[in-house]
């Protein structure tokens, strides 16, 4: 009550509440069942029920489930608290959180996220439990209501589908089986207030109009160009977080454009959009990594920030030679100055700079080898991602002379012809320019070197 009065006498009116209809659907006639739905999943619903809680499978997983797909996350919601859901699961549960608190339940290595249903924040009885910013931003989020509220809070409505495990039904409070038909995107009530709510929420537009191939809505759509820079006031952290979905989501050449049309890549890259070469290398590393992901192979954040990030370090690079600082060290500088930069906006951690400055720092070691250090830059720990890297560069149009085609020729060659690469490397030299030699060997880069110290002259 308090803070209702403190909001009016701010001038901040309480969000009109989105009107919403319940829809159940009787088990006959949608297409989810048990058996698609993880055990985990499955008895932490169970076991809630049997404690006297209701208990449905809500968001990503229902959705995906309805579309055909096979979700790998499934998600809980409940009217139990946190701490009731502890009590029920005991040493299986971890309560995490404070902005918005919930509980994992653990089977094995398999975590279920148990949330419970929350209210609106005009119903919060004092700051511990929901708190705004002035400009309407959720700084916390724990205020519990009713599974009708619960909806109404859900931020798409393909995102506001029960299924309920008493009696198999599916809860449609917002319409959502109806947008999966159309394949779009609908905010639940006013657009622009969810937005200010959590601005993220315009990054979760993005990422679940390119997994799923829908379209925005219009009156969904509309508002993300205006709000972009709400985005600005999330903390990095948070922002790294949330990039990395979008990298990793299967579908990274579809964000990277949707991005750019909602005018949202400043936000997240602040060092510009790449052109020329590096575009298309970041192209064809966006490509490389969701065709990694349809295989089921890991992927490193680390490889994708420095496809992005390449063109910045060698204009950085350039500028530093040019003021005469020796090529090694400019490199490393180059490198520290473009991952600061990036960090204003998405934490890097310690561990994924590292690994960029790896890639990079190899780059000139490829283009140049020694005869003698073939064997040993294939042993080291980046070598994979650095040679991946550079043969993508060579992909993208880039001047590499040829280097990334010898290394993948000295990989799949037999002991004897990597003997015969190697004398020809040795013949080869370091002769200038970056034609192939008459033996098929590229030759050498010359290297950028720094000024030469002058000797003190003698003394007459």
């Amino acid at each position: 009550m308090i803070k209702r009065l403190i909001d009016r006498l701010r001038g901040r009116t309480p969000p009109t509440r989105p009107v919403l209809k319940l829809n159940v659907i009787a088990r006959e006639n949608h297409p989810i069942s048990r058996r698609d739905i993880s055990s985990a999943a499955v008895k932490t619903l169970y076991r809630l029920r049997d404690s006297g809680f209701d208990a449905f499978l809500v968001g990503g997983g229902v959705r995906d489930l309805l579309l055909g797909l096979h979700p790998k996350d499934f998600d809980v919601a409940t009217d139990a608290t946190p701490e009731q859901v502890k009590q029920v699961f005991g040493g299986q549960c971890q309560i995490i959180g404070r902005r918005f608190r919930l509980a994992h339940v653990r089977f094995g290595r398999e975590i279920i996220e148990v949330a419970t249903f929350r209210a609106h924040h005009s119903q919060a009885e004092g700051e511990g439990h929901g708190r705004t910013s002035d400009d309407g931003m959720i700084l916390r989020d724990n205020v519990w209501g009713s599974i009708e509220e619960d909806a109404e809070r859900r931020d798409f409505t393909v995102n506001a589908l029960y299924y309920n495990i008493a009696d198999f039904t599916l809860w449609d409070f917002a319409g959502g089986l109806a947008d999966i038909e159309k394949r779009q995107l609908r905010l639940i009530g006013d657009p622009e207030t969810r937005y200010r709510e959590d601005p993220v929420r315009m990054l979760r537009a993005i990422r679940f109009a390119a997994k799923l191939d829908f379209s925005l809505e219009q009156a969904t759509g509309e508002p993300i160009r205006r709000l972009g820079d709400l985005l600005d006031d999330i903390s990095s952290h948070r922002l790294y977080d949330e990039s990395q979905k979008l990298l990793v989501s299967g579908h990274s050449g579809r964000v990277l454009e949707l991005l750019q049309e909602y005018d949202l890549f400043r936000h997240l890259f602040p060092q510009g959009i790449p052109d020329g070469t590096s575009a298309r290398l970041l192209a064809l590393t966006a490509d490389s990594t969701d065709q990694r992901i349809a295989d089921d192979k890991s992927v490193n954040p680390a490889f994708f920030y420095a496809a992005l990030l390449w063109g910045r370090l060698q204009e950085q690079y350039a500028r530093l030679v040019d003021d005469g600082m020796p090529p090694v060290p400019a490199l490393q500088q180059a490198g520290q100055r473009v991952i600061s930069r990036q960090t204003t906006r998405t934490a890097i951690t310690r561990f994924t700079a590292q690994t960029m400055r790896d890639i990079w720092e190899m780059q000139p070691r490829l283009e140049n080898p020694r005869p003698r250090q073939v064997d040993a830059l294939l042993v080291q720990q980046r070598f994979r991602a650095a040679y991946d890297f550079l043969v993508l560069r060579e992909a993208s149009g880039e001047d590499t002379g040829g280097w990334g085609a010898w290394w993948t020729r000295y990989q799949d060659a037999d002991p004897g012809l990597q003997a015969e690469l190697l004398r020809a490397l040795e013949k080869s030299g370091s002769s200038d320019g970056g034609a192939s030699s008459s033996n098929g060997t590229p030759s050498r880069k010359p290297r950028r070197r720094g000024p030469r110290k002058r000797k003190p002259a003698a003394a007459e």
